[in-house]
Parts: structure tokens; sequence; C-alpha cells
């Protein structure tokens, strides 16, 4: 008898462990993808205030047109046509390789602060969107990527296949991406364009799966501790984001309607 109980004692234990663990990871979860669609979120504000400051439809207050015949503001001017204009499209690169390399250095609101600092770069980076699509088709294009974002995310989430032998192939995609991206600063080929674009669309699809995967494996080692596992959520946050803004514009450029 004093066995059995003892059995029973062992067992009802370890399934509350297993209720708490649960419930730690849900709550986890939660804040990753709370900080994400922030960040995402305060992208698009940033973005359209920016666009809005930047055109005008008043000749008279023009600075500036661009080669679309759109009119800028002084301010429009700054943004988009002085030297100005690389120190924004590579601001958001900075930010990230800082906050990979600095995070677990900083205080949990230090690397917050700075998590919404590259959003709202990101922002102006983006807000240039808005001069070459038309309003309806970047809305558009924004609720497909969401809805593929969240079935591929809660697929990643939910999923009892392995993923991590993706990484490597992901990896390499991703690579192949960048630099072929880079090397269309230069040529300015609408068929590379096209090219890169697709493969952005597949292997950005593949990294959501991945990375949900990945963050939700990474919330055992740390559970532990309160302030290790909050950065950590900032960091899978990062993750998703981009995931999330690279499948977007992907989709933008194959799907969007031009101005």
């Amino acid at each position: 008898m004093a066995q059995f109980d003892n059995r029973y004692a062992q067992a009802a234990t370890a399934a509350r462990t297993g209720v708490a663990v649960d419930e730690g990871l849900r709550a986890y979860m939660l804040s990753v993808y709370n900080y994400m669609a922030a960040g995402v979120a305060l992208t698009g504000v940033v973005a359209y205030m920016l666009f809005s400051a930047a055109v005008t439809g008043d000749p008279g207050s023009a600075v500036a047109r661009l080669g679309n015949g759109t009119m800028l503001t002084e301010f429009g001017r700054l943004l988009y046509v002085s030297p100005l204009r690389w120190v924004i499209m590579l601001a958001p690169l900075a930010f990230v390789f800082f906050l990979s390399f600095r995070v677990y250095q900083m205080s949990v609101s230090a690397a917050q602060i700075a998590f919404w600092l590259f959003a709202g770069v990101m922002g102006a980076s983006m807000s240039t969107i808005f001069l070459v699509y038309t309003g309806a088709s970047i809305t558009r294009v924004f609720f497909i990527t969401a809805a593929a974002f969240a079935s591929l995310s809660l697929w990643g989430y939910t999923t009892r296949k392995d993923l991590s032998g993706w990484g490597t192939f992901l990896f390499m995609g991703l690579i192949g991406i960048i630099i072929a991206a880079l090397v269309n600063l230069f040529l300015q080929s609408s068929a590379l364009q096209f090219a890169v674009s697709v493969m952005g669309v597949l292997v950005f699809a593949g990294l959501t799966a991945y990375d949900t995967q990945r963050i939700k494996d990474g919330y055992y080692a740390v559970a532990g501790s309160a302030e290790l596992a909050a950065k950590t959520a900032i960091m899978g946050a990062l993750s998703l984001y981009l995931d999330f803004i690279n499948m977007f514009t992907s989709l933008l450029y194959l799907f969007g309607e031009r101005e």
C-alpha cells in the first residue's frame, strides 16, 4: 500500500511539473509572438508616417521629384535622395548584428529598447514601398503574408517532425539570396530580382517553421532564469520578425501593383 501511495505521489508530481512546463512554454511563446507582432506594427506605423511626411501633392511645396513623378518635401528629399538614404537602408542590418552579439550582455530593458529602435529604423527603411506600390496591394499582400506566416509558424510549433535538419539547407539558401541581392544592386536585373523574390518566399517560409520549432525547443534551456528567458524571447521575436518582413517584401515584389 505504501509503495502504491509513493508511486501515486510521484506520478502526481510529474503531472504537475508537466503542466507547469506547458504553462511556462505557452507564456514564453506568447511573449515571443507579442514582441514580434508589436515590432511589425511599429514598423508599419513608422513607414507610413514617414512616407506621408515625405511626399506632397502641392507642386508649390515640392523641392524634388522622383523618376515616377512623385513630389517630395524637404524631408522627403533628405530621406530618399540625399546620402542619408544609405544610412537608413543599412541601419537595420547594423541593429541585427548589435542585438545578436550584445543582447545577453544587456539588461532586459535595454534589449527591449534596442528591439523597438530596430523596428522603428526598419520602418524608415521600408517606407520606400509606398513610393513603388499601391496602398491597396500593400495591404492585400500584408494579409496574405500574415495568413501564410501564422499557418507555417503553427505547423512548426505543433509538428512532431524534427526540423533541425532544415537548418543547413535554409542557411545556404539565405546566403544565396544575400549574394544575389548584392549583385543585383549593380546589375538592376528584373529577371534576377524575380528569382531572388521566388527564392526568398521559399526560404523564409521554411525559416518560419524552422525558427518556431527552434525557439520552442530552446525554451527548456532558459526556463530556469526569468532574465535569460526574457532576452531569449526578444531574440526569438527578432528571428520571426525578419522571417515575416522578408517573406512580405518577396511576395510584394511578385504580386504587388506598382504605382
